[in-house]
C-alpha cells in the first residue's frame, strides 16, 4: 500500500509500557467475599503479585544473572493456603501493632488497655485477627493499588477507630514501593509491617541456599529481649558481636551462633538522622543466583527474622516426628525452618511501654506514616 507522497506505509508498533497491572480474582473468603489479585510486570521482567486477603504479597519473581527466572518470597497458590493456621504470615500487612507487646498490656496517657493474648501471656502481631486476616476494600490508581481497612475500637483490645491505608506500586527501575497510612479517633498503639519470607535463590531453594546469603544491616544497636522476645528496654551494641552485620556477612557463618535462638529473630535499631526519613536499612545478597536486594525505610528498627517458627525437616528433627507439623507451599513444595528472611521494617517492638524508645503513640489529629522500599538487582 502507497501513501499520496508515494512513501509505503510502515507499521509502527507502540511502545511496551514500562510497567504494566492486571487485575483479577485470588478466590473466596468467608463465602461469598472475592479476593482480588494485582500483578505489576516491568520492562526488566520483575513481576510482583498482591492480593486483598491481608494487603499480602503473594509472589515476587526476578531474573538471574544467568537468566532464569524464579520467584524469591514464600507463600501459597490459593486461599486455602492462606486461611491454613500454619501459615506464619506469609507477605502479609501486620497490625495494629506487628511484633510483640510484653504482657499484652499497654499504658497511654495513664489508661492501661489489655490486648490479645495470643502468645502465652503476651500479643504478637496485633492478636488473634489481625489486619493480616481480614479482606482490604482496595482501588487503583494509575499502576498504583491502594488498600483501607477500618479496624473498629477497642479491636483486640486497641482503642480508638483506626482507619488503615496500604498503597503498593513496582516502579521501571526494580523498586517495590509500600506506604502505610494511618489515623485514629483515639489516642492508640499503631505499628504497621510488612511480613515477607524471602529466599533470593528461590522460594522453594531451602535452607541451603539461605546459608549463602549475604547480610549488611544499618544498625549499631539491637534492642535486648528476655526468654520470650519482650525487649527489656536495655540497648546492646553489636560491635565484636554476632549481630554486627554493618559489613556484609554470610549468613551461614553466623546464624547458629546466636545465644538461645536458632538463627536470628531480633530488632536492630536502624541508624538514622535525628530527623527520621527514608533511609537504607539493610542488602541481602545470593552471590550463586546473582540476584540482590536493597531495603529502604523511615522506621527506627527492622526486625532480622530466620523463620525460626517454620516446622523442621524430618531428615534433620531429633525428636518425635509423628509430631512435626508439615507446611505446604506454591507448587506442593514443603517449607521447613530457617529457609527464608524477613526484614520488617518497624518501630521498635513494645515500645509505647519503654519510655527511652521511639514515640509509638498515635493522637487524633496526626497521621502516622510508614515508607518501605525494596530495590532489586542482578549483579
Amino acid at each position: 500500500m502507497m501513501m499520496e507522497c508515494g512513501h509505503p506505509y510502515i507499521a509502527i508498533c507502540p511502545p511496551k509500557p514500562p510497567v504494566t497491572l492486571d487485575e483479577d480474582e485470588f478466590g473466596l473468603w468467608i463465602g461469598e467475599t472475592l479476593v482480588r489479585k494485582f500483578t505489576w510486570r516491568n520492562i526488566n521482567n520483575v513481576e510482583v503479585q498482591v492480593i486483598t486477603y491481608g494487603a499480602t504479597i503473594t509472589s515476587i519473581k526476578l531474573p538471574s544473572a544467568s537468566g532464569a527466572v524464579d520467584d524469591i518470597v514464600m507463600g501459597f497458590d490459593n486461599m486455602e493456603g492462606y486461611l491454613n493456621p500454619l501459615n506464619p504470615y506469609f507477605g502479609a500487612t501486620v497490625g495494629r501493632v506487628a511484633n510483640r507487646v510484653g504482657n499484652a498490656k499497654i499504658y497511654i496517657d495513664h489508661n492501661t488497655y489489655n490486648v490479645s493474648a495470643n502468645i502465652g501471656q503476651h500479643s504478637l502481631h496485633g492478636g488473634f485477627k489481625g489486619f493480616d486476616k481480614v479482606n482490604w476494600n482496595h482501588y487503583v490508581c494509575g499502576t498504583k493499588v491502594v488498600m483501607t481497612y477500618l479496624s473498629k475500637d477497642m479491636e483486640e483490645g486497641y482503642p480508638g477507630d483506626v482507619l488503615v491505608q496500604v498503597s503498593f506500586e513496582l516502579t521501571d527501575d526494580n523498586e517495590f514501593l509500600i506506604d502505610f497510612k494511618a489515623t485514629s479517633t483515639k489516642p492508640t498503639y499503631v505499628n504497621l509491617t510488612n511480613h515477607s519470607y524471602f529466599n533470593l535463590a528461590g522460594h522453594n531453594k531451602g535452607v541451603e541456599e539461605l546459608l549463602k546469603h549475604e547480610v549488611c544491616i544499618n544498625a549499631d544497636k539491637i534492642t535486648e529481649v528476655d526468654k520470650d522476645s519482650i525487649p527489656t528496654g536495655k540497648l546492646l551494641p553489636v560491635e565484636n558481636t554476632v549481630f554486627d552485620l554493618r559489613i556484609p556477612t554470610t549468613l551461614g557463618k553466623v546464624i547458629d551462633k546466636i545465644p538461645g535462638y536458632d538463627g536470628f529473630d531480633h530488632n536492630f535499631c536502624v541508624n538514622q538522622p535525628s530527623k527520621p526519613q527514608e533511609v537504607f536499612v539493610a542488602r541481602v545478597f545470593h552471590p550463586p543466583t546473582g540476584r540482590a536486594m536493597e531495603v529502604y525505610s523511615n522506621q527506627p528498627g527492622v526486625q532480622f527474622y530466620n523463620s525460626n517458627f517454620i516446622p523442621e525437616d524430618p531428615k534433620k528433627y531429633q525428636g518425635d516426628k509423628s509430631k512435626l507439623k508439615t507446611l505446604v507451599g506454591k507448587g506442593g513444595c514443603h517449607y521447613y525452618k530457617n529457609g527464608a528472611l524477613c526484614l520488617e521494617t518497624q518501630n521498635w517492638p513494645d515500645a509505647i511501654n519503654h519510655v527511652n524508645f521511639p514515640p509509638a503513640v498515635l493522637y487524633p489529629g496526626e497521621a502516622y506514616h510508614h515508607t518501605v522500599k525494596y530495590k532489586f538487582f542482578v549483579n
